[in-house]
């Protein structure tokens, strides 16, 4: 009764790769466009829930993935726990009050979760309307990506202030990752019980630190969340991507998550090797390929699911869908997906 994505997320046998795509609800839709027309704040779009379910369903209705994504984004739930921020169209998050100093810290307070009822209400609804078709998917900035903007203040391209904060004022920010840390593993038990299938954890700016400096202020955290997650929701799987994640994947798969997410730098074959055959893993076609023939496309997606074998691998791409990207070829991928019947091709091998 199980979706297959999260039947594969845990290892289990599956006839074909559940497919989804990172990003798959976004701007290389003609609909989605048309819809941002007409509400043009980002915000708006990611926090009322009528349009949140609007767009987590549009490429539902499209290409029917077997996972499908709430419409959100990791710094969501900030202002639940005193970080306001706000998001232009050119600049993207802009955090007006960085997190620099003790004082700033202990105006932090203990994540408010009444301030994110669009969220929960948006799973459910979204539960009902795919039921088993589909397994709903909910997600999380793991807390140093989060740190990352609460201390630089937004975006940033070379994440000095917070590096710098590693050395300078490393009882700061650890008393930041654990204030964090706390407050995700709440927002993502809150997402289980309003009716996510799997949760995924992304640590998007964890490849930014060398792999000793990534054990030292990412790991801990992650691993924290996925003990004291698993405590409570033990048959929730947890899917953990980090981009450049080449020189991490082992040590990712020591915070105990269900799934390794690859980014398109990591052969699947090579990522496989690695990893072994006793955690499942996500991905990795270059989202470039979707720009491609569809020919290439569709021997470069089988390639993937033959380097990832038959058990334990979600089909998807190495990073988010990329603008522009044409709908006809995510509509192939998903086709392609499809198409793979792992018991018939086990019976041509015997």
């Amino acid at each position: 009764s199980e979706p297959l994505l999260v039947n594969a997320a845990r290892g289990d046998s599956v006839d074909r790769p559940p497919a989804w795509m990172m990003r798959q609800a976004g701007r290389y839709m003609a609909v989605y466009r048309k819809l941002a027309e007409k509400y043009p704040s980002f915000r708006e779009r990611s926090e009322n829930t009528d349009l949140i379910v609007q767009i987590s369903l549009q490429p539902w209705e499209a290409f029917r993935p077997d996972g499908v994504i709430i419409f959100s984004d990791i710094l969501t739930p900030l202002p639940a726990f005193g970080v306001p921020f706000d998001i232009e169209e050119t600049r993207g998050p802009i955090i007006h009050s960085p997190v620099r100093s003790e004082d700033d810290l202990r105006a932090l307070h203990p994540i408010d979760l009444d301030k994110l009822q669009f969220v929960g209400e948006s799973l459910r609804i979204l539960r009902k309307q795919v039921g088993h078709e589909a397994a709903v998917l909910g997600f999380v900035g793991a807390p140093w990506t989060i740190a990352t903007y609460i201390v630089e203040g937004g975006t940033t391209r070379t994440y000095t202030t917070i590096k710098s904060m590693c050395h300078t004022s490393p009882d700061l920010l650890r008393g930041l990752l654990s204030h964090l840390t706390k407050a995700i593993i709440e927002y993502i038990i809150f997402q289980v019980e309003s009716g996510a299938h799997c949760i995924q954890i992304f640590d998007s700016w964890g490849g930014q630190l060398p792999p000793h400096m990534w054990d030292l202020w990412s790991k801990p955290y992650i691993t924290q969340m996925v003990r004291e997650v698993k405590q409570r929701c033990p048959q929730t799987p947890l899917v953990l991507y980090i981009n450049g994640n080449g020189g991490l994947i082992e040590k990712m798969k020591e915070t105990g998550v269900d799934v390794i997410g690859l980014d398109w730098t990591v052969d699947m074959a090579d990522g496989r090797r690695r990893l072994g055959s006793d955690i499942s893993i996500q991905g990795n076609v270059d989202p470039a390929y979707l720009f491609s023939s569809i020919p290439a496309l569709t021997t470069e997606i089988r390639r993937v699911v033959e380097c990832a074998g038959p058990k334990g691998h979600i089909l998807n791409l190495g990073h988010g869908v990329l603008v522009g990207t044409p709908e006809e070829a995510v509509a192939h991928f998903f086709d392609v997906a499809r198409s793979f019947d792992f018991d018939a091709q086990l019976e041509d091998f015997a």
